[in-house]
């Protein structure tokens, strides 16, 4: 997934120029807490928050020019970049929103973290069944009772507890990706275990192919 793929467009800008009473107006109408500032050709030149226009207003600055962020300090994202590189800055720097920009530094949407947690949600919802039928796929010529079976003997392997294929399956049928990082103690430890699963795969296959 791409930046653009996960930005928001429906976004408001200022300028410069601007007056801050304006601006505090402007970003209370879209409830947004933060703001590109960008000149006549739409390019990135500085960055607003709620916080520098109430910071703003208290001191009696006039222009948002006055109150922003330079351009330098602000972390943008090209459209084209991994959506990873937008939720690793927004994480790492506690941004709540980041820019993306086109070729020409030219502001055309926002990254805002709330869209970050609400992929992510939907990410754990999304049915184990379908990580492991997206496994099968890569896995050319492996059946799915193959895979159940291998799933059932690293399973096993893990808890100590005996499971038949049919068992596994069902399991995975009815819980999410969110509720198996939990049962398995984490992303690594699942991701671990599906690893385990395609390697067992292969090497029952190998074992039949030596008889």
């Amino acid at each position: 997934m791409k930046a653009k793929e996960l930005m928001d467009k429906d976004f408001v800008y200022l300028n410069a120029d601007d007056s801050v009473v304006d601006a505090s107006k402007a970003m209370e109408d879209v409830r947004r807490f933060t703001c590109p500032v960008v000149n006549d050709k739409k390019q990135l030149i500085g960055w607003i928050t709620a916080f520098d226009i109430t910071k703003g207003l208290r001191e009696g600055k006039e222009k948002i020019s006055e109150v922003m962020s330079s351009c330098e300090e602000v972390a943008s994202v090209h459209e084209d970049d991994p959506a990873r590189k937008a939720v690793i800055l927004t994480a790492n720097n506690k941004f709540v929103t980041v820019p993306v920009v086109n070729d020409d530094n030219q502001v055309i949407g926002m990254v805002r973290a709330c869209d970050i947690v609400e992929l992510l949600s939907n990410l754990y919802d999304i049915k184990v069944v379908k990580l492991y039928k997206a496994m099968q796929n890569q896995l050319n010529g492996v059946t799915w009772e193959e895979l159940m079976a291998a799933s059932a003997l690293v399973s096993k392997k893990t808890t100590g507890k005996k499971i038949s294929p049919e068992e596994y399956e069902a399991n995975i049928m009815n819980s999410t990706f969110g509720e198996a990082i939990w049962a398995t103690g984490g992303l690594e430890k699942f991701f671990a275990g599906l690893i385990s699963v395609g390697e067992m795969v292969i090497a029952r296959r190998v074992g039949r192919a030596k008889k």
